[in-house]
Formats: structure tokens, C-alpha cells, sequence
């Protein structure tokens, strides 16, 4: 943090779609530099051009180094050092080495701790593969660049529901191979502790869907219900965690069953992001659980078929950062409230005297 506001690092995505016509609509209002640091890692002559393609007029500041940022100003860290055709719309191998030149930077500076949180543009997922990137996205990236070791979890959230998946960017002809009992199981533990600590859910009650349609309709459409999915709900049970289901994916979204929970855990893409989307659209956001970095996106994609005309709507992109914000103050308060737990109390069975006793102190 600078002077008490977060530093939020955002890439600026595929220089042909809406990445920076919604990031310079949104800072052209200044109650949000009241609100943060932005720092944008990107070109300030890519920048220029979209801004003056479509007449917009929100001031940024460049500087060289995410430590230079300036508060109450948009600053843009240059990461490009050739010069960028840019063709609005176009896919091209051009705007995707742009694409990942801006993030391979922000990786850099996030582990010299240069910015607090990172909220990413939308990219190209077949343009930005290349020397440096063989990722299905930006979170199979992000976790190999930065995740020390964890593993991430994709959550699409809004004020009123939040979808996990235990497979992300996943063929579908591959889907029920990589739903195991463990996986299923390791998914929940990170969703559970996302929902605790990033989101300040006390006690998360979880829903978990089916894969198959009816889920599986006892064996006839499927034994993944039964066989995996069911027996990983019993062993997270155990563990203290409130975990439900399955249920069937099509009655859960169509009786708004969600509202009665606090995260819903799909199995697949499709399955819980064309329901999220057909709900959420607007407002939705992309978020990465499970990592040390606190990574938000807009729930949308580069939208070729509206760039450069001025018609991309902000209000996901705003969604993204308020969401980065709220998640790193929740985890300082976390981990303010855990840092110093007292010792646990009870009472010895054999004793009659009913005096508390305190259990010794850890070795």
C-alpha cells in the first residue's frame, strides 16, 4: 500500500479488443483514483490511440517502474518495447505478444511486492500462446508464475452468487475422467477457505452440482454421483466443512436453489458459466482463489465485435477491482483476527473441581 490505498496492478489484454477502452472509461471518473493506485502495465502509445480513436479523455501519467506510481493519477508502466499494429477486432500474433509482455512484466513486479492486487484485461487465448505462455488462460498462468506451489480455484462471482469449478479450460470429452474423489475434495477445501478468508463467510455453506444430467438418476445416466462425487461430500463432512448435493445443474439454477448458499462448486465450464453469465453478465466478475496474489477480471471477453467503437460497458471491469480491494482488506482482517489465537480451554473429565484449565503451551 501507498499512504493507506491499494496498489492495483491491471494488464491491459489484447491491444485489439476492449481492454483499454473499458480501463480508461472507469478512470475517467475520480472517485476511483480516491479509491486506489491504478498502475497499468501496457504502451502509452497503444493507450493514446485507443483513447483518441474514441475520443475519450482520461489523462494517464508514464513511468518506468510500478515504485514510481504517482497517487491520485492512472499511471502506465511501458512494457512494450517495439512499436504495435493495432487493428480493432482483429485477431493477430502481434497484439498477443503485447498481450503477454504486459503480464510477464506485472509477474516480475508483484513478486518485488511493487503492487498489492492485479486485476487483468481480457486476452486472446489462441493469439497470446507462445515462448512463455502454453496455458489454457490467464489462471493456469498466473499459478505457474506466482503461485508458490498452490493450487488455484476459477470463481465467478457477483453480490449474489459465486460459481467455482473443478475443472476450468477442460475439453468436454475429458471432463469426467478428471472428476475424482480427490480433486472434487481438494476443490471444496480451497472454495471453503476462499469463503472464510477472502470473502468473510463464517461458517460457507457449499453446494456441490452433479455431472450428469438428473444427477445420474440413480446409475442410469451415470455412476460419478454416486461413486465419487457423494463420498467426497461425506469425508468434507468430517472435516467440518458444510458441503451439499449433488444436484441436478438444471433444477439448481431454474428454482434459484443458489440463494440458500454461500458458493455453488460445478464440475465443468459450461455447467456453472453459462448459467452465472446468463444471470450475471453485467456485473459479473472472474476471480483467482487459492493463490497468494489477489487476481480479478471482468466476466467478458475481448468482444472483437464492439472494439474501437466506444460502445464497451465498464461496469464489469469496476466490478473487478472492487472486488480486488474488498478481497485484500478482507485477508489483512483475517489475518489480523488469526495471528495471535488464545490457547484452547476445557475442562478435565476426571476433575470435579469444574476448573477451567488451559492446555500447555505448544513445544
Amino acid at each position: 500500500m501507498k499512504n493507506g490505498k491499494i496498489l492495483v496492478g491491471i494488464t491491459h489484454g489484447d491491444i485489439n479488443g476492449v481492454g483499454y477502452e473499458v480501463i480508461l472509461k472507469l478512470f475517467s471518473e475520480p472517485m476511483m483514483l480516491e479509491l486506489c493506485i491504478p498502475i497499468i502495465y501496457g504502451s502509452p502509445k497503444v493507450a493514446t490511440y485507443h483513447r483518441k480513436a474514441m475520443e475519450l479523455t482520461t489523462n494517464f501519467v508514464t513511468i518506468q517502474k510500478a515504485d514510481e506510481a504517482v497517487e491520485g493519477k492512472l499511471n502506465l508502466v511501458d512494457c512494450l518495447e517495439e512499436e504495435v499494429k493495432i487493428d480493432f477486432g482483429q485477431p493477430s500474433a502481434e497484439s498477443g505478444k503485447a498481450a503477454l509482455a504486459a503480464l510477464e512484466r506485472a509477474m516480475v513486479d508483484y513478486r518485488e511486492r511493487l503492487f498489492d492486487v492485479l486485476v487483468t484485461a481480457p486476452i486472446n487465448k489462441a493469439t497470446i500462446q507462445g515462448d512463455g505462455f502454453h496455458f489454457p488462460g490467464h489462471t493456469e498462468y498466473i499459478q505457474e508464475r506466482v503461485g508458490e506451489g498452490r493450487e488455484a480455484l476459477m470463481i465467478l462471482m457477483n453480490d449474489v452468487l459465486r460459481v467455482a469449478l473443478v475443472t476450468t479450460h477442460l475439453p468436454i470429452r475429458d471432463v469426467a475422467q478428471a472428476i475424482t474423489k480427490e480433486a472434487v475434495m481438494q476443490k471444496i477445501r480451497i472454495f471453503h477457505e476462499a469463503l472464510r478468508k477472502d470473502f468473510n463467510v463464517s461458517n460457507p455453506r457449499i453446494a456441490v452440482l452433479a455431472l450428469n444430467p438428473h444427477a445420474g438418476d440413480g446409475g442410469l445416466l451415470g455412476t460419478e454421483e454416486k461413486d465419487i462425487i457423494r463420498p467426497a461430500l461425506l469425508e468434507m463432512e468430517k472435516d467440518g466443512v458444510f458441503c451439499f448435493g449433488p444436484y441436478a445443474a438444471d433444477g439448481f439454477f431454474g428454482n434459484r436453489t443458489y440463494e440458500h448458499f454461500d458458493g455453488v462448486l460445478a464440475m465443468y465450464h459450461d455447467q456453472g458459466l453459462a448459467p452465472f453469465k446468463a444471470l450475471s453478465m453485467a456485473d459479473g466478475v472472474n476471480y483467482t482463489a487459492g493463490l497468494p496474489i489477489v487476481r480479478t477480471s471482468p466476466d467478458h471477453g475481448t468482444a472483437y465485435d464492439i472494439a474501437g467503437q466506444g460502445k464497451a460497458d465498464e461496469s464489469s471491469f469496476r466490478q473487478a477491482v472492487y472486488a480486488a480491494l474488498d478481497v485484500y482488506r478482507n485477508r489483512a482482517r483475517y489475518e489480523e483476527a488469526y495471528a495471535h489465537p488464545l490457547r484452547k480451554q476445557y475442562h478435565e473429565r476426571r476433575d470435579d473441581s469444574d476448573k477451567l484449565k488451559l492446555n500447555a503451551p505448544e513445544e
